[in-house]
């Protein structure tokens, strides 16, 4: 993937003035909706055709020009980071429901299931999730990195690797997540198959 220019594809627009260097200021009303338009259209497209999908074609959705666009997001991982943080924050959400309400090692299991099912959301998700994992300069990266987070306090809650530190890693977990992820993309699993193949992977982690 692209690496990501700095300084462009946020909410609010810089500007820089002869006194105090760079500002920032909030974006005017009519490019709030233009932004708001091309993640509209973007999760749509995903939707129906899947993450790789034209960019080209979702500015045609939201009705902008292309330049317009590649304004708000110079990248595909740009408008991807952007169109999947509500996702990310209502699985962060579910993650705390599950800490209160189950014991350690059930709410790891279930928050394996949970995050593989989510990451799948749109059609070559996992596959992009999965490349932008190894890029530092990406915004996808940066996006998900409260995943892994989680993933990494869930496993010390549930006390996995405590007798043999090191054994189990949160960054392998979470790379084992992704292909898991990938797998129920490509294989078309419903929720109940879903289960069925995180748990089949993960029993070593549980056990």
């Amino acid at each position: 993937m692209v690496p990501v220019p700095r300084g462009v594809g946020g909410a609010r627009e810089r500007s820089r003035t002869a006194d105090t260097g760079e500002v920032t200021r909030p974006l005017r009303a009519d490019a709030r909706r233009n932004r708001e338009a091309i993640l509209r259209a973007a999760r749509e497209a995903f939707e129906v055709e899947g993450v790789l999908t034209s960019l080209d074609g979702i500015a045609a959705r939201a009705g902008v020009g292309n330049a317009t666009l590649y304004r708000n997001f110079p990248t595909r991982d740009d408008l991807l980071a952007a169109a999947i943080q509500d996702s990310i924050t209502e699985t962060l959400a579910e993650a705390d429901e599950l800490s209160r309400t189950l014991t350690p090692r059930a709410a790891l299991g279930e928050w394996l299931v949970l995050l593989t099912w989510r990451l799948r959301i749109w059609h070559d998700l996992p596959y992009c999730l999965a490349t932008a994992h190894e890029d530092t300069t990406s915004p996808v990266q940066s996006a998900c990195n409260p995943l892994l987070q989680r993933t990494a306090a869930l496993l010390a809650r549930a006390g996995v690797g405590e007798n043999t530190p090191g054994t189990i890693s949160a960054e392998e977990v979470y790379e084992l997540v992704l292909a898991l992820s990938w797998a129920v993309d490509r294989f078309k699993d419903d929720e109940v198959a879903t289960r069925r193949r995180v748990g089949m992977a993960t029993a070593g982690i549980l056990a």
